[in-house]
């Protein structure tokens, strides 16, 4: 009997005791950390999204970003609708020069723009991801713009990363490579209505993109492919990944993959889909608090 219920308190805390440990407890050390001050850098712009499940992962994935890159790029975090108040206060501490976007506020200033394009504005109005499309766009003030999720850890310096951002002449969208292509569309479908090759293996996780590749119009078309509406969670990506072989895209080295599985050789940073994601924690959140000073107060990037 004994046994029993301690399987069941092993399988109910999603990874074991030391996951467990890791996300109630030294997760939360992240929030003990300096604020990462001066993010005035607008020759790059990093967006985000989060909600109340989430933000304390992004502060994760921001920190880490920020703490390894030692770059200072603009940020603006914008909220599903979802956060109670205290989130909120704590993003605007740790973040203190962040735009903060309401989803209220950006329901009343994106959608008004989408009116002349009807799948866009429905789009917009019924995808919980959306956002990630339009908004981003809708706020964005630089050139270029560092998409990031909240399930990205850093472990050291992207210097791939950083380099593409920081070269003028670099006019490419950048990914990280998905373990395969998760899009709403087949290739066969995009050359067929569309006239060109869809890119494999595009994961908007982690990606440098071109103000230029926003393109309304373009949207709007892709919008209307059959199967585009396939899958609730994939749309985002497959918009991105369109936009993006169209304008010109490439992949970033393999250290950014994702991957699958326990990784050992941690190395530049890792994406915790929604697979591994306990591994955030067991794994990701265990390394940097063993082997990074960013949990140490006093030397926190700031």
């Amino acid at each position: 009997m004994l046994g029993k219920i301690l399987l069941q308190a092993r399988k109910s805390m999603n990874g074991g005791l030391r996951t467990s440990w890791y996300r109630e407890v030294v997760r939360l050390r992240i929030l003990d950390t300096k604020p990462i001050v001066g993010t005035s850098d607008f020759s790059c712009e990093v967006h985000v999204y989060t909600s109340e499940a989430d933000w304390l992962n992004l502060i994760w994935a921001l920190k880490t970003l920020y703490y390894f890159s030692k770059r200072k790029w603009a940020l603006t975090i914008h909220l599903d609708g979802s956060l109670l108040p205290t989130s909120i206060q704590t993003l605007r501490k740790h973040f203190p020069d962040a735009r903060l976007i309401d989803k209220a506020k950006a329901d009343n200033t994106v959608l008004p723009g989408l009116l002349a394009f009807p799948n866009c504005h429905h789009f917009r109005s019924t995808n919980l991801l959306a956002p990630k499309v339009f908004d981003f766009f809708h706020y964005l003030k630089s050139d270029k713009m560092i998409l990031l999720d909240s399930d990205v850890l850093f472990f050291s310096e992207p210097k791939d990363l950083v380099e593409k951002v920081e070269n003028p002449a670099y006019r490419l969208n950048c990914f990280n490579a998905d373990i395969s292509s998760a899009y709403t569309v087949t290739p066969e479908v995009v050359g067929e209505k569309l006239g060109f090759g869809i890119m494999p293996r595009i994961n908007s996780g982690l990606a440098i993109i071109h103000r230029q590749s926003f393109v309304l119009s373009d949207i709007e078309q892709y919008l209307s492919l059959p199967g585009i509406y396939s899958h609730f969670w994939r749309i985002e990506q497959t918009i991105y990944a369109l936009l993006s072989s169209r304008f010109g895209a490439e992949l970033l080295p393999q250290p950014y993959d994702v991957r699958l599985g326990s990784d050992k050789g941690l190395s530049v940073c890792r994406h915790y889909v929604g697979e591994i994601r306990h591994l955030l924690y067991g794994e990701g959140i265990r390394h940097l608090s063993r082997n990074s000073p960013l949990l140490q107060p006093k030397k926190a990037n700031g």
